[in-house]
């Protein structure tokens, strides 16, 4: 076997595996499923992967480098500091746009309906990927507040409200109705900008504070 066909076949495994998994669930899903999903023997599944969690395991920590999109989006967005208010406007719809797209969604359901069953699983998907943008976030408001523009005086707890008054409402319908699109994407414009609007309420310098109510587009 080349070393060529024998990625193309782990490759092929692992994209198997993620599709049955997002819509069977990780109990429900079989090595034998696996195997004829991916067009390979069972055998050649096994060759590439002990069992059916540490399959599992590389699909799932494999998805955390999508973290590096937002990562630089939030060293992009912040690199002119004068700038912080827009920025932020800018940062909050692209962050809501990429953390509800449907395969993320699907995603975050299946890390946390295993939660229970691989919890080293679930914390390590959670530091390489939710807890890093946070601590990207903090850095920026850090370095914003340093220079007075953001009154942040704990800056990792300002990008968890930033974060968590983003992503309420929107995440908590898509988790509790199974719905993959509950917000049409103007929908998500609007809750992205009076999201931006509210933490610049709370933390940004006077010249930055929305004036007056920002309102929703007709």
């Amino acid at each position: 076997m080349t070393g060529g066909a024998s990625v193309t076949k782990h490759e092929a495994i692992l994209e198997g595996a993620m599709g049955l998994f997002l819509e069977k669930g990780y109990p429900g899903t079989s090595m034998d499923e696996i195997a004829a999903r991916a067009g390979v023997s069972k055998q050649t599944v096994y060759k590439h992967f002990a069992d059916k969690h540490s399959l599992f395991s590389a699909i799932l920590l494999a998805t955390t480098g999508e973290v590096e999109t937002l990562v630089r989006w939030t060293l992009e967005e912040f690199a002119d500091p004068q700038k912080a208010d827009l920025a932020i406007d800018r940062l909050a719809q692209r962050f809501l746009y990429a953390l509800m797209e449907p395969r993320l969604l699907r995603l975050r359901r299946l890390v946390i309906a295993n939660a229970d069953r691989f919890p080293d699983l679930g914390r390590t998907w959670y530091e390489s990927g939710f807890e890093r943008i946070l601590n990207t976030l903090a850095e920026s408001f850090h370095r914003l507040n340093k220079l007075g523009l953001l009154n942040a005086r704990d800056p990792l707890l300002a990008a968890n409200h930033f974060v968590g008054m983003l992503l309420w409402i929107p995440i908590n319908k898509a988790m509790f109705t199974g719905s993959e699109q509950p917000f049409t994407e103007k929908e998500l414009q609007h809750l992205a900008k009076t999201a931006a609007a509210a933490f610049l309420q709370a933390y940004g310098t006077e010249n930055q504070k929305p004036r007056g109510r920002t309102r929703r587009s007709a």
